[in-house]
């Protein structure tokens, strides 16, 4: 019972990823944030990921 709830739950966290964005920085700031991110088990893409939900969240504008 309770592995057919946690199933569930995975597949509606679950969003289709189908766009890129192409951003330059600074080879040197590349490479450091992308070390960290190994250093914290994470991934670059995430951390970015999640920078943009949270900037969107926090500027977002009704009407």
């Amino acid at each position: 019972m309770m592995g057919e709830q946690r199933i569930e739950t995975k597949k509606k966290k679950k969003v289709k990823k189908d766009s890129q964005l192409v951003i330059r920085i600074n080879g040197e700031e590349r490479d450091r944030f992308v070390e960290l991110c190994d250093e914290l088990d994470t991934s670059a893409a995430r951390e970015i990921r999640g920078f943009i939900r949270e900037f969107l969240t926090k500027n977002q504008q009704s009407g």
